[in-house]
């Protein structure tokens, strides 16, 4: 019993400590992605999508990191540039979102610098 109420708490929390990466550079691949954001802090898990029809990379990630802190001290870089190109980075909320605050979520993908 104890096992399943262990994995069931960590489920709850999951997303606290991932960072979404926007606009990574199509040659930078998950093992690059997973040592530039270990210099942070302690990468758990670097999850890159892929497309099936074309066999790239989706230009986006979540890289999970082992506590809030690590979190912070990647948010506190002012830019992350990889391969010469500057990513974008958007602290996950909890996975659990308020229809509230849903709607203001797409707004911060959609703006361009």
């Amino acid at each position: 019993h104890k096992m399943a109420a262990a994995r069931g708490a960590v489920r709850q929390g999951r997303r606290i400590f991932d960072i979404f990466v926007a606009e990574i550079p199509w040659t930078v691949s998950s093992k690059e992605l997973k040592e530039y954001f270990s210099q942070f802090g302690s990468v758990q898990r670097c999850q890159l999508p892929f497309d099936k029809d074309t066999g790239f990379h989706k230009r986006y990630c979540w890289i999970k990191f082992s506590s809030p802190e690590e979190v912070q001290n990647v948010l506190q870089k002012d830019s992350h540039i990889l391969e010469g190109t500057k990513v974008t980075l958007h602290f996950q909320k909890p996975f659990v979102l308020k229809k509230s605050h849903q709607l203001g979520q797409t707004s911060c993908f959609s703006s361009r610098s």
